[in-house]
């Protein structure tokens, strides 16, 4: 894979692993065991940014006009309602980025931890509105390891109403992409980075680490 490329490689069907050299950088850093906790976040908030660039390319927009200093002229506004689904806690450090980049989005929330026994989602927090769902949804986690919270937040999101979903994460295991794919073959996943396994303990390797740990500082 070229690392000079600014175009996602296409993994397979609705899989997009976004490369460029800036990633590769900010990955580097936020991999790195040594890297402080403030760095992290800064890493995270900026791989964040470049995903979030990439996923949001066929985001509708509607003609507009709008008046320069000097003369009137067309522009374009975003013409869909953009949901942005962080899936807490680890999911919080990529919210601000992409909402520095879509200021309107709304920002609903999914609780969800890991069952160390099981390895399994556990849903304990849920803020989805009623009524009728937004138009894109963008789930958020850092970590995409066996698939399992992100397949809760689909089948949430499917359940509330929503077309089109387009998960983000910045470090994917190639299982746990399998896993979202077997059951929802029409969500969008954009990843900084695919890594090849899972260890006994369901953690990516060579992956980062715990993303929530090492984003908030409780390593402990």
């Amino acid at each position: 894979m070229s690392m000079t490329s600014s175009q996602p490689s296409h993994i397979a069907t609705g899989v997009f692993e976004v490369q460029h050299p800036l990633i590769e950088c900010h990955m580097t850093r936020l991999r790195d065991a040594n890297t402080p906790p403030a760095e992290v976040r800064a890493h995270v908030r900026r791989l964040a940014t470049l995903l979030a660039y990439e996923a949001t390319q066929d985001l509708a927009i509607k003609q507009t006009q709008v008046t320069t200093p000097l003369k009137t002229t067309t522009g374009g506004l975003l013409a869909q309602r953009v949901g942005l689904i962080p899936i807490l806690r680890a999911g919080l450090g990529m919210v601000d980025p992409v909402l520095d980049l879509i200021p309107s989005a709304e920002v609903w929330h999914l609780g969800l931890y890991r069952d160390e026994d099981t390895a399994r989602p556990v849903e304990y927090y849920s803020k989805l509105p009623p009524g009728r769902p937004v138009d894109v949804a963008l789930v958020v986690d850092p970590m995409l390891a066996t698939g399992g919270s992100m397949l809760a937040a689909l089948q949430t999101l499917q359940a509330w109403g929503v077309s089109k979903v387009k998960l983000l994460s910045i470090i994917a295991s190639e299982e746990g992409i399998k896993n979202v794919e077997a059951e929802f073959p029409d969500a969008q996943i954009y990843v900084c980075k695919i890594d090849p396994e899972l260890n006994d303990a369901k953690f990516i390797v060579p992956g980062l680490g715990d993303a929530g740990d090492r984003i908030f500082n409780t390593l402990g």
